[in-house]
C-alpha cells in the first residue's frame, strides 16, 4: 500500500515583507497554516528575520529580492516564488513608498517612482498571481494594501495619494473581472501605523498620544495583519471589491486632523 500523500499547503506571497505590516502579515498567515513567499527591496536581513519567524510557526518560507522601480521585470519575482513554493493562493501587495514634498516642488522622476511602486507594480504582480490562480483552478485571494489616502488627501503626498486612489479603483475592477474565477480582491487601507515607514518601529502604540485620531493612538502592524488575514482566509469567501479601513477612526476626522490636532477639544460639543 502506498503512503498517503501529504496535503499541499496553501501559499501566500507578500511583497515588502521585510518589516512592518508585511512582516506582521507573513507571521499571521503562517499561523493560519500557509507557506510564505517574502519579497524585500533593500533590507535582505529583515526579510531573513521574517522568514525565520515564519519557519518558527512550522511553515515554509522563501525569500526573493524585488525592486518595483524596475518594471516589468520585477513582477517575475511572483513567478519565481510560485515555482519555489509549488503554488500560489494569496497575494498581498504590500510594498510601498511615498514622498513628502509640495505639489509645486515635485520632480517627474519622483512621481514616476511612487506610481511604479504603489500602483503599476501591484497591477503587474496582481496579473501574474491571478494567472497562476486561474491555472490552478481553485480560486484565490488578492489583498492590496492601500492607505487612508486611497480615500482622502494629504498635503505633501500628491503622488502617494494619486497612486493609492488608483490602486483602490484598480482593486474594484480586479474584483469584478476575477470573480468568475473564484478570486476575491479587496483593499486594506491603514491609517497611521507604527512601522519603519512612519519612523515608529517597535513603538508601544498604547503609549503614544494622537488627539486627532478617535481611538487616540497609532495602530500596530499586527492590527492591520489581522484584517488582511481575514480577507485572505475562508471566512471572507463572500467579500470582494471592498476597502477595509484600519485607521482608529482617522477617516471620520480627516488625515490632516490625525497628525495636526494637538488637543481633545473636538470631543466636546
Amino acid at each position: 500500500m502506498s503512503a498517503p500523500t501529504r496535503p499541499v499547503s496553501k501559499v501566500a506571497v507578500i511583497t515588502g515583507a521585510d518589516s512592518g505590516i508585511g512582516r506582521a502579515t507573513a507571521v499571521r498567515l503562517a499561523e493560519a497554516g500557509l507557506d510564505i513567499g517574502i519579497t524585500w527591496h533593500t533590507d535582505h536581513k529583515g526579510a531573513e528575520v521574517t522568514a525565520e519567524e515564519v519557519r518558527g510557526k512550522g511553515r515554509r518560507a522563501a525569500v526573493a529580492q524585488m525592486d518595483l522601480t524596475r518594471l516589468p521585470a520585477a513582477a517575475d519575482t511572483i513567478d519565481e516564488l510560485r515555482e519555489e513554493l509549488g503554488r500560489l493562493d494569496v497575494l498581498v501587495n504590500n510594498a510601498g513608498t511615498g514622498t513628502a514634498a509640495p505639489f509645486l516642488d515635485l520632480e517627474l522622476d519622483d512621481v514616476r517612482r511612487v506610481l511604479d511602486v504603489d500602483l503599476v507594480g501591484p497591477f503587474l504582480c496582481g496579473q501574474r498571481a491571478a494567472r497562476w490562480m486561474i491555472r490552478q483552478g481553485d480560486g484565490g485571494r488578492i489583498v492590496n494594501v492601500t492607505s487612508v489616502h486611497e480615500h482622502q488627501p494629504r498635503v505633501g503626498a500628491a503622488p502617494y495619494c494619486a497612486a493609492k486612489g488608483g490602486l483602490g479603483l484598480l482593486t474594484q475592477v480586479m474584483a469584478l473581472e476575477l470573480a468568475e474565477h473564484g478570486i476575491t480582491v479587496n483593499a486594506v487601507a491603514p491609517g497611521e501605523i507604527a512601522t519603519p515607514m512612519t519612523g515608529q518601529e517597535d513603538t508601544d502604540v498604547h503609549s503614544e498620544r494622537r488627539p486627532g485620531i478617535p481611538l487616540g493612538r497609532p495602530g500596530d502592524a499586527r492590527e492591520v495583519a489581522a484584517v488582511i488575514a481575514f480577507l485572505a482566509g475562508p471566512d471572507a469567501s463572500y467579500v470582494t471589491g471592498a476597502s477595509w479601513s484600519v485607521d482608529g477612526g482617522m477617516l471620520r476626522m480627516g488625515p490632516m486632523a490625525g497628525s495636526h490636532l494637538t488637543s481633545d477639544d473636538w470631543r466636546r460639543p
